[in-house]
């Protein structure tokens, strides 16, 4: 019986900086038999140079996918259409900035193999400041917090509602720390594009969370670059991806989604409900979350002054 593929999605926006050592990630796994999909969208670098490289060097094994007239439709579309190209029986996601450690694939198939039931598995992705080489950032790096005891296995959907209740500290996966069921994927639509940059893989993981079994692991897998060109880290930046830095836009747009797509799908559970209602507050009541932001800011300087006396 043959090894079960894993499709690797790999979507790169002018990644010339990152992009090999990504490729060469996949490349150096203990676990051979995998797909590498490189998906460009839109790319005006050199990145788009290296991925043909690697697709020469690699037939069959690694391909390079583009939208139709080289076009940047945003991260949800680019990955879906390496969805679509894709072949594998699991499903494996890799920015052009981040790297998988050698044991990532083969680690993880063996936690999904071993159980049938799960969809979805991850676990300690390594927050990576220390591939600058400075100093200062040699002793930064940081595992990504699970908030839940390695190997448990959630059931739907309580996993969703502690990415909501407990956001400090039960963080969703990272998009380079999952490696996932195709069928999981295809059952829920795969990603959402009306998010093209933001919240895009949240959505993913969200529905699911909501749907099908996930094993919370103690591995760690991946590292996810962190560094002052990154997307989110951009977005961070503006005040557009936190909502614990003040609500946005696209935190909102995030939350109404979820909120629609769990009362379509009829997925009832009062844990959920209750941390919807709360992540939606500072939205639904503004004027309230707005005077009651400006007393906290009161509070704070009134202690600072009473420290002093």
């Amino acid at each position: 019986m043959p090894a079960p593929l894993i499709s690797v999605i790999t979507i790169f926006l002018n990644a010339e900086r990152f992009i090999s050592e990504a490729i060469e990630s996949v490349l150096s796994q203990t676990y051979q038999a995998w797909e590498l999909l490189l998906v460009d969208d839109g790319s005006s670098d050199r990145s788009t140079e290296i991925a043909l490289h690697y697709t020469r060097q690699h037939p069959g094994r690694i391909r390079y996918l583009v939208h139709e007239g080289h076009q940047n439709r945003g991260m949800s579309a680019s990955r879906n259409l390496g969805l679509r190209a894709s072949g594998g029986d699991y499903v494996a996601f890799l920015d052009a900035d981040d790297v998988y450690l050698p044991g990532k694939l083969d680690a993880q198939l063996r936690a999904l193999e071993a159980r049938p039931s799960v969809a979805m598995v991850y676990g300690y992705t390594l927050h990576w400041y220390s591939w600058t080489g400075r100093p200062e950032d040699l002793g930064r790096d940081e595992p990504r917090r699970i908030g839940i005891a390695p190997g448990t296995v959630m059931l739907p959907p309580a996993l969703a509602a502690l990415f909501l209740r407990d956001r400090h500290q039960v963080q969703t996966p990272c998009t380079c720390g999952v490696l996932v069921r195709r069928e999981a994927v295809e059952a829920v639509g795969g990603f959402e594009e009306q998010f093209a940059g933001l919240f895009e893989d949240q959505a993913l993981f969200f529905k699911i969370c909501v749907n099908f079994p996930v094993l919370v692991d103690g591995g760690t897998w991946d590292r996810y670059r962190q560094h002052d060109d990154s997307y989110c880290l951009r977005r961070r930046s503006a005040g557009d991806v936190d909502p614990l830095v003040r609500p946005n836009v696209h935190h909102e747009t995030f939350l109404r989604w979820l909120q629609r797509y769990v009362s379509d799908n009829r997925i009832v559970d009062d844990e959920l409900s209750l941390a919807l209602s709360n992540e939606l507050w500072p939205y639904d009541h503004p004027h309230l979350y707005g005077f009651g932001s400006h007393l906290a800011t009161v509070s704070r300087r009134l202690r600072k002054v009473w420290r002093r006396i």
